[in-house]
């Protein structure tokens, strides 16, 4: 071999290693994804922050989430979303509307019922550091979307290292938005009927309805 092409496979060998998953970080992730698998459902009550520090914006709100498997409703104060697995209802507070579309797994992949298991499919991973919280330590693991076509480019989530569960995570948008999710309590296999997934317009009196299916 050349010197050049030893140079070359060197440099090849190395960007190789690199693309390869971060091991240490997915144990961390497994752990924590094992946590909320193992559960039967749960509710999360968490804050949330939408930061721009180019436009010098912050937004601040709060909320909750109940999650049964695939089902989930999400609680906002200017939204709530339904979604029973099949359908979703996205309802808009201020405007008294109700938009009806079909669940997709492939979209809204960022919300709180499914960031445990995100990492699973079309990410890159990798351990940054460990963290201390006020004498806690988080883990803190990065992923990368493989697909460029994404409209953010990196997550960042913190995982409390005594028994892996979710602390926090934040996305980064191409276009400087910065998303913060920081969960504050925290209730497993909590007890909720398959029925509470769904809309029910009886509880919005003079709602609007989109059927967008």
């Amino acid at each position: 071999m050349n010197k050049l092409a030893f140079v070359m496979a060197i440099v090849f060998a190395s960007f190789s290693a690199l693309a390869q998953n971060d091991p240490k970080a997915l144990g961390i992730l497994d752990a924590m994804s094992k946590k909320y698998k193992e559960m039967a459902s749960f509710k999360a009550r968490f804050s949330y922050t939408l930061e721009n520090t180019a436009a010098k914006t912050k937004e601040s709100s709060g909320g909750d989430i109940i999650v049964k498997g695939p089902k989930f409703h999400l609680k906002m104060a200017n939204q709530e979303i339904y979604n029973n697995g099949t359908t979703v209802w996205t309802y808009i507070k201020e405007s008294n509307d109700v938009n009806i579309t079909n669940n997709d797994p492939e979209e809204d992949e960022l919300n709180p019922s499914k960031i445990y298991n995100l990492y699973k499919q079309g990410y890159k991973y990798r351990y940054l550091e460990d963290k201390i919280i006020n004498g806690v330590t988080y883990e803190v693991v990065e992923l990368n979307p493989e697909d460029t076509r994404k409209k953010f480019f990196k997550i960042k989530i913190e995982i409390k290292k005594t028994d892996h569960s979710l602390h926090s995570w934040q996305i980064f948008e191409k276009n400087g938005n910065r998303y913060s999710w920081s969960v504050t309590e925290f209730t497993p296999n909590f007890k909720v009927e398959d029925t509470y997934f769904n809309f029910d317009k009886n509880k919005y009196p003079g709602v609007n309805v989109e059927d967008l299916r």
